[in-house]
């Protein structure tokens, strides 16, 4: 409508899908882990890389639907929770072991996002 701005700020729902897509993106990385181990073009391989891809192709449709509804710069900087499920990706299935550096680092990232998200939030404030 004429005169009416439009508020950029991304719905809960929408941010909730965005984190759903990017726990889709990190999984991809775990497949290509799991794939790595695996003799070339062996029948595992190809099952896991095709999963990688398969998971690949997923978050590049859904990106693209995200995105659409959100500015750009919120989506990608809640993209670095990706480094926080790759620690708990690693921890659930290639045995690593929490660091105190890596608990840091992952709270230094969700506190980030939180910061951000709640500038994000005063700068819609009327």
């Amino acid at each position: 409508m004429k005169g009416m701005e439009r508020d950029n700020r991304p719905g809960l729902r929408r941010l909730a899908l965005l984190h759903g897509l990017l726990l889709v993106y990190s999984l991809s990385n775990v497949f290509s882990k799991l794939a790595a181990g695996e003799d070339f073009l062996s029948l595992r391989f190809c099952l896991l890389y095709g999963a990688m891809m398969l998971l690949l192709a997923v978050y590049a449709l859904g990106w693209q639907q995200i995105i659409r509804g959100m500015p750009l710069t919120v989506a990608f900087a809640h993209k670095a929770v990706t480094v926080v499920w790759g620690i708990v990706w690693g921890l659930l299935f290639f045995g690593e072991k929490m660091s105190w550096g890596k608990g840091l680092g992952a709270l230094l990232i969700i506190a980030g996002i939180v910061l951000f998200a709640s500038e994000e939030e005063e700068e819609g404030k009327p």
